[in-house]
């Protein structure tokens, strides 16, 4: 029987759909591969096999390289994955672009004046505190134009009081009424109002590291005015009753800050409230009565005038 003379890498290389490349060879003196009891000789040995059969069976190497190993083959699915969400994320871009080019051409440009006047500062009349909520943006609800309303909004609509301490909310109303002095402060709250039904859900005692808990909690009050006087009333028609009910405590405690207190004694700021329910588009305007609030204990709650209902 003839012997087979040994096969060199270099001088006999594999069919090139399994070319292996230097750093791959070296990979085969690895003992994870070839084991720890593999001696020199042996691994040749296996080499040698492996080379002989990748020649004589042309098929195999076909069909390697027609079906990659399933980790290539997820990889592959990754990154068409990375692909798509990159598209995606694009085509959503496109369509804000064309909204600002539109804004830009429709408003900007045919407001040019108006729009010089507002680069050289603002004078709005309304200071708005409204909820976070997507579906309740101010201006689309009530059409504040650029320049016309300086605004705030946060979880509930809510309004720290004046010992509280500072947050984004207060420094926005010390801006507003002591820089721009606006004439009016107007508090809007919702219908299916998230923070109320988390503020009306939780137990008094629950998780302190939350930041929705520790802020909702400012509404408490107005949870507690709510249970007394909806008891006998479904959850729901609670949550609906506690989200006017806190638009009312968001006022009583403007009048906390002491600066806001005297301008709306001196009659040169007034503070309002507003209800959109957009189960059935319909909003709601008051407006405190400073005089009869002022009379009141700070559990009694407010008084209200000028009431309108838009339907």
């Amino acid at each position: 029987m003839a012997l087979l003379s040994p096969v060199s890498l270099s001088h006999d290389p594999l069919p090139s759909p399994l070319v292996l490349p230097p750093r791959t060879v070296s990979l085969f003196n690895s003992q994870q591969i070839f084991g720890s009891k593999l001696k020199s000789g042996e691994i040749e040995h296996t080499l040698l096999r492996l080379s002989t059969t990748l020649r004589t069976s042309p098929g195999l190497a076909m069909k390697a390289s027609r079906e990659p190993p399933g980790l290539t083959q997820e990889l592959r699915n990754s990154k068409l994955e990375r692909v798509a969400e990159t598209e995606s994320g694009s085509d959503l871009f496109d369509n804000i672009k064309h909204r600002f080019l539109s804004f830009k051409k429709h408003k900007y440009m045919e407001n040019l004046e108006h729009y010089e006047k507002l680069a050289k500062g603002q004078a709005p009349k309304f200071m708005v505190i409204a909820c976070a909520d997507s579906r309740v943006c101010p201006s689309a609800i009530l059409g504040f134009q650029p320049g016309e309303s300086f605004t705030v909004r946060n979880i509930a609509n809510l309004v720290p009081p004046f010992e509280k301490g500072p947050s984004e909310t207060n420094a926005a109303l010390e801006f507003a009424v002591n820089t721009l002095e606006v004439e009016n402060v107007l508090v809007i709250g919702h219908s299916c109002c998230g923070g109320i039904r988390a503020l009306m859900s939780m137990e008094d005692e629950g998780d302190s590291s939350s930041f929705i808990r520790n802020w909702v909690v400012l509404g408490k009050h107005a949870k507690l005015k709510t249970k007394a006087a909806a008891s006998n009333l479904s959850f729901d028609q609670q949550c609906k009753h506690c989200e006017k009910e806190s638009i009312n405590r968001s006022l009583r405690n403007l009048l906390t800050y002491p600066w806001i207190e005297e301008k709306v004694r001196e009659g040169v700021l007034s503070l309002h409230g507003g209800y959109y329910d957009f189960v059935d588009c319909t909003f709601e305007k008051w407006t405190l009565d400073y005089d009869e609030s002022s009379l009141k204990e700070e559990d009694e709650g407010i008084s209200v005038k000028d009431q309108l209902f838009w339907c």
